[in-house]
């Protein structure tokens, strides 16, 4: 169990994930650099932080909830969190929490939305004591939700992703850049410098190696 003092954002799961250089960044050298697109992600966000309540039928819409696990480290905030009525009568628990993370682009190829999603779902049941099977993400692009099933595989990926990420802001120190495709869209590519610093380590090695010959 972590103490309150030991909380760390619960996006920085996703950070970590879509790169770790960038989470250390943000988490441990405390740098924010804004672009288009993190501009276009804070206004899709403005809704959500208004605390704002609806009712539609047998679903309430919460915005804006605050989340904290103990167990796990995290705190934040949930976008949405809808409560479905159950038709069952067998069910405990009458309303079910069930997550809406909003995302300004496309779904990603890895699981850096997912495993903030199922953070935001792992902290929801450790509050309410509930079960939490599924959510989804709203991507801003598509204009679509994708539908997120809380299995044991993502479960795992977000528990270990939180320990990773502890151990990185613990560490202190910020991994060396590696350059893909997705560097292209970072906000962080000028402070990065991923082709600029990973070419220097190239030069490095090659005078390294001339020396020696």
């Amino acid at each position: 169990m972590y103490t309150e003092d030991e909380l760390i954002p619960l996006s920085a799961l996703q950070h970590l994930i879509f790169c770790a250089r960038q989470c250390a960044l943000i988490h441990v050298e405390q740098l924010w650099v804004e672009n288009l697109y993190t501009a276009e992600g804070r206004i899709m966000h403005e809704k959500t932080d208004a605390g704002i309540r609806e009712s539609r039928g047998n679903v309430r819409i919460e915005y804006g909830i605050p989340l904290r696990s103990l167990r796990l480290g995290l705190t934040g905030k949930a976008d949405v969190v809808e409560f479905h009525l159950s038709v069952e009568k067998t069910t405990k628990d009458k309303w079910q929490p069930f997550p809406v993370e909003y995302k300004r682009g496309r779904p990603k190829k890895d699981n850096c939305d997912k495993v903030q999603l199922c953070a935001q779902a792992l902290c929801l049941e450790e509050m309410l004591n509930v079960q939490i099977l599924e959510g989804a993400l709203f991507y801003g692009k598509t204009r679509r939700r994708l539908n997120v099933i809380f299995d044991e595989d993502l479960r795992q990926e977000t528990e270990d992703a939180a320990k990773r990420v502890h151990g990185l802001i613990r560490a202190g120190k910020t991994p060396k850049p590696v350059y893909s495709k997705k560097c292209d869209s970072c906000s962080f590519i000028g402070v990065c410098l991923p082709k600029t610093i990973g070419k220097s380590r190239s030069v490095n090695r090659y005078l390294q190696n001339a020396i020696k010959l």
